[in-house]
């Protein structure tokens, strides 16, 4: 899918998570668009709160519930803490729906995240498997 240079400006360009070279001449690689806006939820999923000096609220805390069951006590406190940092932290997008469930692996939390970018309304969706153990 083709974006705008509007669109594109409005979703950022920034250095890709994580942090590696560019392939082609050995510089940072930089990601762009709806790409930059993934990689910003995948970046506010693996932060936990006070990991950041400058920013200590930034992060969803999603370690608090490393060795927990995996139940649905456990499913829903993580779906809680997900809404909320997502709202809190990743402007750019409307936050529509968070699935937390057991996978086929029961030490996994699979997280599945529909959203849509404010900008243009284009649907997109992440699932970020969580390891309980």
């Amino acid at each position: 899918m083709s974006q705008s240079s509007p669109l594109k400006a409005f979703l950022g360009k920034g250095w890709a998570f994580p942090i590696q070279p560019n392939q082609t001449d050995k510089t940072i690689a930089y990601a762009e668009g709806a790409e930059k806006v993934r990689q910003s939820i995948w970046m506010i999923l693996q932060t936990e709160p006070k990991e950041r000096i400058m920013r200590p609220n930034f992060g969803c805390g999603l370690r608090r519930y490393l060795m927990q069951p995996n139940n649905s006590a456990t499913w829903a406190g993580i779906q809680r803490d997900i809404e909320r940092a997502l709202s809190r932290w990743e402007p750019r997008i409307k936050l529509e729906e968070v699935n937390v469930n057991g996978g086929d692996d029961p030490s996994v939390a699979m997280i599945s995240i529909q959203y849509s970018h404010v900008q243009d309304g284009s649907r997109e969706n992440l699932v970020f498997p969580f390891y309980l153990e």
